[in-house]
């Protein structure tokens, strides 16, 4: 894969690097590396998450799958036509992909599911570099907060002309930026993401790419 979008050697982050040695450590038969993207580089749509969940991408080595936010991620889209199954189960199940990519703010899994902020800022250039080969046209969709933040600084736009909130499309010239809350179990089962909100979402992104 091309190193300015993906570097699987990458040690740049002191702790996130000390943090997936220790986490090999406990469980040698994890991936525990910089996840790569997923899908094809030339999709119009592309989902972008905060970073590799421990039981989930950093053990599989393919975003969101293993663990619980992939599920109603995987099933919408499938759904929307952007899958061929409704499910991740391996980084080698036969799932592909159409007309889509998935990558992440962070590559590697941070303690606690929570990168700094020179963390996002370093893993920033290969999102950057992500998004400058998105087709004009296209439509990329941020998983939370975080997500939402690093796609905006990697578009060197300014925070405060872009907030985030579930729902929100924000013209950013050669694609559009929908954001939604996170398809985390805590958002889930609080309610604060519901599966109609989460299928709201998708059906407004097919609807960009067909306008």
């Amino acid at each position: 894969m091309d190193k300015s979008l993906f570097d699987k050697d990458c040690r740049d982050c002191p702790r996130l690097s000390q943090f997936l040695d220790n986490v090999q450590a406990r469980y040698p038969d994890y991936y525990c590396r910089p996840v790569p993207p997923f899908g094809d580089l030339d999709a119009r749509f592309l989902v972008v998450g905060l970073a590799p969940g421990m039981h989930g991408a950093n053990q599989t080595g393919r975003p969101f799958t293993g663990d619980h936010a992939g599920i109603l991620l995987y099933q919408m889209l499938h759904r929307y036509g952007f899958s061929t199954q409704p499910e991740s189960l391996a980084a080698d199940d036969p799932l592909e992909l159409l007309d889509c990519r998935i990558t992440n703010a962070v590559k590697c899994l941070p303690p606690d599911n929570k990168p700094v902020g020179a963390e996002i800022n370093t893993c920033n250039q290969y999102l950057g570099n992500e998004l400058e080969r998105l087709p004009k046209g296209g439509v990329v969709l941020a998983l939370g907060g975080i997500a939402h933040r690093a796609i905006i600084k990697a578009r060197k736009g300014r925070q405060a002309d872009y907030k985030f909130a579930h729902e929100a499309v924000h013209d950013l010239g050669e694609f559009r930026l929908i954001d939604s809350y996170h398809c985390s179990r805590y958002n889930t089962n609080t309610g604060r993401l519901t599966e109609p909100m989460f299928a709201n979402v998708f059906a407004r992104v097919r609807s960009l790419l067909e306008s």
